[in-house]
């Protein structure tokens, strides 16, 4: 759904082959003490980090929110740089703003809030273009060896920056 606070998209990798994923998540207030998190298709503990992350290094409160992330389609993601696109979209519900829907997010997110480099990732924003993106968010330090015609990127060195950036 187009226009809804929560949803970002990531290009990760199956072996050698870029996958989009589309990551929603909810973040609503409880009036129990004890908050909750859910996680399919994720690792929740990881998801407890990015969301100890958002907080210290970003400000963002959490903890009188239950945070909900799924991936669509079923899929499992293990890998890390599909942190910047579910950190991104655990801030985006948090704080109602709208992450474009022609962006793809990439990026492992360290615990000091810094954005780190991903493996094969030419070939990840390649796969986003064919599939109609033109906005690619990734990590400063990652080197892209060709320029990819009609693909916007945007290089961000923390999560605080790609947070001002949207």
């Amino acid at each position: 759904p187009e226009g809804v606070s929560g949803i970002a998209t990531v290009a990760v990798l199956e072996g050698t082959r870029p996958i989009i994923a589309e990551i929603q998540a909810l973040v609503s207030q409880t009036p129990f003490p004890a908050p909750r998190r859910v996680s399919t298709g994720y690792d929740y503990n990881r998801l407890n980090l990015l969301i100890a992350v958002l907080e210290k290094r970003c400000g963002l409160y959490f903890g009188n929110s239950d945070a909900y992330l799924n991936i669509i389609g079923g899929l499992r993601i293990s890998e890390p740089a599909a942190d910047l696109a579910i950190a991104t979209a655990l801030a985006s519900s948090l704080k109602d703003f709208i992450i474009p829907s022609d962006t793809v997010l990439i990026g492992e997110i360290g615990l000091a809030g810094e954005v780190r480099i991903v493996s094969s990732i030419e070939k990840r924003i390649i796969e986003a273009r064919k599939l109609g993106f033109t906005r690619a968010i990734i990590p400063a330090k990652n080197k892209i060896g060709t320029e990819i015609s009609g693909m916007e990127i945007i290089r961000v060195s923390s999560l605080r920056d790609v947070l001002s950036k949207l």
